[in-house]
């Protein structure tokens, strides 16, 4: 199971709000700066209705972003950066090769987590928790 469908099936059973896959917002304005995470959620209270058309104005709540062997890592903590001072309150880089995630929260805070632990969605996604190893 990849983290999409983990983060997908619980949200749907709880009601939670939407997971959107390789979708871009819109996150400031002249210039116009627009992110695609791999992965994002949106809680049901914060969800735009009707689903406008273009790229959402708005940071999602949480944001996963999984590496691919090309990727440096200032370019990885720029994205970062951009995510959470746009308002997301949770962001997860997945990092396939070293089987771990780093989490970096709106607080400022930071923690990595290896193949041995699970991904806790904390109070953004409430209830959430995958075993790294079933997604690595």
């Amino acid at each position: 199971m990849d983290i999409a469908a983990a983060l997908g099936a619980h949200v749907r059973a709880q009601q939670l709000g939407r997971v959107y896959v390789e979708s871009g917002f819109k996150l400031m304005s002249n210039p116009d700066t627009v992110r695609g995470p791999d992965v994002a959620f949106i809680s049901q209270s914060r969800l735009l209705e009707p689903e406008p058309v273009g790229y959402p104005a708005l940071a999602p709540d949480l944001v996963v972003e999984i590496l691919s062997p090309g990727d440096r890592p200032g370019e990885v903590l720029g994205k970062v950066a951009d995510w959470l001072s746009a308002g997301t309150t949770l962001v997860w880089v997945v990092d396939p090769e070293r089987r771990l995630v780093r989490i970096y929260r709106a607080d400022g805070t930071e923690q990595m987590v290896t193949a041995e632990r699970a991904l806790q969605g904390e109070d953004v996604v409430p209830g959430f928790v995958c075993p790294l190893a079933t997604i690595l």
